[in-house]
């Protein structure tokens, strides 16, 4: 068990945000890793997805569904997520990195991309996405073993991974409905923006999830459609791996939802890494990424 954060001694303000700021450049300072082959799911620039083969030679490799993070806000697209997909190429995986639409794009409001995703858009797109690769993987990689698919996203790519898990519970209206829960081996969230309440309660990401909603008028009637927390159990194997230092998706966030898939009859991991913030999830220069990498693996093989 964790052990109790009241007898953890506080870290210096100072010394948390240098900390923060330092593993952020270290994730970021990777070249972007081009693909080895990129295809459409559909006819706007954005809905594309690039495949990495499995660096060994593999027949037959686990096939991981990366949606890259960014607070859904246009300025982070999928580039920043390529080293971590060529990372798990690298281990023996084949990779799809997903690309969807985000905030700003043209629409009015936000179009800066310093509004937090577009909706329906952004939906839209990873619902299409996940209906459309069985059919491009095939093609694109087939060394992806699909019946070994687990699908892993960062931040408010978590909270897609786990959504899109999850459409088998969403409400009997909702456009991106199944009717029976998708065919994957797991979910590994990584630092998700799991709990929508608690991120806004926190003010994750500058209110992030309220504007990925529409607003203050809109959160309320289309949280059931959008928050992870809400959509329990999914019967899909979860673990959700969160640094205790994170500072932009603090652990409560994580542990919030962990707590509400209990409530609901379901045991999601929770995995806690000592002495890591927000980035090195995702950074492969950093022992936390070979973490995630063998979470990903507990699933996958």
């Amino acid at each position: 068990m964790p052990e109790d954060d009241a007898a953890r001694p506080a870290a210096e303000p100072d010394a948390v945000a240098a900390r923060a700021a330092a593993e952020e450049q270290s994730a970021f300072s990777h070249p972007p890793v081009d693909p080895d082959i990129t295809a459409a799911y559909g006819d706007h620039p954005d809905q594309v997805i690039d495949f990495y083969a499995p660096r060994g030679g593999e027949e037959s490799a686990p096939f991981v569904v990366v949606l890259h993070g960014g607070a859904w806000r246009a300025a982070y697209d999928r580039r920043h997520i390529t080293p971590f997909a060529d990372f798990l190429a690298r281990r023996g995986f084949a990779v799809a990195n997903v690309e969807y639409r985000r905030g700003g794009g043209g629409s009015g409001e936000g179009d800066d991309g310093s509004v937090a995703g577009r909706w329906p858009d952004t939906f839209d797109d990873v619902a299409a996405a996940l209906d459309a690769l069985p059919g491009l993987v095939r093609e694109a990689l087939p060394q992806a073993d699909a019946r070994r698919t687990v699908i892993t996203g960062h931040s408010a790519g978590g909270q897609l991974a786990l959504w899109a898990a999850a459409r088998h519970l969403l409400p009997t209206d909702a456009p991106w409905r199944t009717e029976r829960p998708a065919p994957l081996r797991g979910v590994v969230a990584l630092a998700p923006i799991a709990d929508f309440a608690v991120a806004e309660k926190l003010d994750v990401c500058a209110g992030a999830a309220l504007q990925l909603l529409g607003g203050e008028e809109q959160f309320g009637g289309r949280q059931p459609y959008a928050d992870p927390a809400l959509l329990l159990p999914t019967g899909i194997a979860t673990t959700l791996v969160q640094g205790r230092t994170d500072v932009v998706v603090p652990q409560a966030v994580a542990e919030a939802y962990a707590d509400a898939a209990a409530k609901a009859g379901e045991v999601v991991g929770l995995t806690l890494l000592e002495d890591v913030g927000h980035f090195p999830l995702i950074d492969p220069a950093a022992d936390a990424c070979a973490v995630v990498a063998e979470e990903i693996a507990q699933l996958g093989w």
